[in-house]
């Protein structure tokens, strides 16, 4: 899986799995961690391509062997355990690793010494508990003179082969030390502010190594930021609460209808070429089109509270993109018509970097200037992906539910 893709996060919150726990301070000791109802057969039936099991792991020596011993069995050959032969130095393309899961962790050694150990146990036995060294690796983090000691099985590192997670430190020491296998997790905060003051050294880093961005700490309420502007720099795994709808969601679900579906889409060439000079802050130099959508109707939209088709309706068309592409334009409100309004308002956009612009249609009910709008569906598409002409375009909920029939007419064209 090379550098060269957007990755969908795909998120499973194990309902169902026999998770229990005895005592509130030996908690990830009394962790089940067997979740019989995974099929692997279920994993890829939305998509053929590989899928990266990140581990949250806090789980002793021990514990994470048993783990390692129950990975093997539920997932059988489609896990991947070794490098591919002709992928020994370089990341493999998704196209290369249709049906794998690899898994994310902390790991020993190199991937030269993982084959070398390939056959042998790798358990501990009782003669060998006094040699930790064999087993697992003692990583030691220092904050306020404080140490803490986090012990790898060799059994789970050695399951871990192209997405190995390496702490990011600046971009001169991946430069220097990082390997073609090793993948960085950024906070969202330090992510931004490094896409601002080093946003060129941000996308030659992502060019070469698998990039995961993640949520502060301080959203405790599972809210999102904006997808979006992690995107433009070209970090492959940008990771949200997917419990939580919004436009985060909606701008997420959007991007990944390209490419079938299927979870992962090529970036644009100019976040993959080396020799590229592209900063989303200042993309002004680049090839823009000229779209222009014509808003005709609606067809029964959904309503609010309402129980009749009298509500106020209007239609908000935004685009997002890199910072200078990001606008909205509105039609004027219908009164009290949500089943056929008509509109028939035309729109144009000039958007500098088309390769990045998602376009979101969003219908909303008018409900005074003190009540503000109240949402009702929307629909979001990278703007690439719309084909040109007379178009029906689909409403989601809030919640990302087809709320069929309801939709709208348009018109689409765009020129270069």
């Amino acid at each position: 899986m090379d550098t060269k893709w957007f990755l969908s996060k795909i998120q499973d919150d194990f309902r169902g799995g026999k998770i229990t726990v005895e005592k509130a301070h030996k908690l990830l000791e009394k962790l089940d961690i067997r979740c019989s109802y995974i099929h692997v057969k279920h994993i890829f039936k939305t998509s053929e391509y590989p899928v990266v099991l990140s581990l949250e792991n806090h789980c002793s020596p021990h514990q994470q062997e048993v783990m390692a011993d129950i990975l093997q069995n539920i997932l059988g050959d489609s896990l991947l355990c070794d490098m591919l032969d002709d992928f020994q130095d370089t990341l493999p393309s998704p196209e290369a690793l249709k049906f794998k899961i690899l898994v994310k962790n902390k790991k020993i050694g190199t991937l030269k010494e993982t084959r070398e150990r390939k056959g042998t146990d790798k358990h501990e036995s009782s003669q060998e508990k006094e040699s930790d060294s064999k087993r697992s690796l003692a990583i030691i983090f220092l904050k306020k003179k404080k140490t803490r000691k986090v012990k790898i099985s060799l059994a789970l590192s050695d399951l871990v082969i192209y997405t190995k997670a390496e702490k990011f430190r600046n971009f001169h020491h991946a430069r220097l030390h990082q390997q073609f296998n090793e993948n960085n997790s950024i906070g969202e905060s330090r992510a931004r502010k490094l896409s601002k003051l080093k946003v060129s050294e941000f996308i030659f880093h992502t060019r070469k190594f698998i990039t995961r961005i993640y949520p502060k700490a301080m959203r405790a309420d599972s809210s999102n930021f904006n997808p979006q502007e992690f995107w433009n720099i070209g970090c492959q795994m940008v990771a949200l609460n997917f419990q939580t709808p919004g436009l985060p969601m909606d701008l997420h679900n959007g991007k990944f209808l390209d490419n079938g579906g299927s979870g992962y889409i090529l970036k644009p060439q100019f976040l993959r070429d080396n020799k590229s000079q592209f900063n989303p802050h200042k993309a002004n130099d680049s090839d823009p089109i000229t779209l222009t959508i014509k808003i005709i109707s609606g067809i029964q939209l959904p309503l609010s509270n309402s129980f009749t088709n009298k509500a106020d309706t209007l239609v908000i068309v935004e685009v997002f993109g890199v910072p200078n592409d990001q606008m909205k334009q509105q039609t004027r409100v219908i009164k009290k018509n949500a089943f056929s309004p008509r509109w028939n308002e035309t729109f144009t956009f000039i958007i500098q970097v088309p390769e990045l612009a998602l376009i979101r249609f969003v219908v909303v009910e008018n409900q005074g200037l003190i009540a503000g709008n109240e949402f009702l569906g929307q629909y979001t598409i990278p703007l690439l992906c719309m084909n040109k002409g007379y178009r029906r375009v689909p409403l989601f909920s809030r919640m990302g539910e087809n709320l069929e029939p309801a939709s709208l007419f348009v018109y689409v064209w765009y020129v270069r």
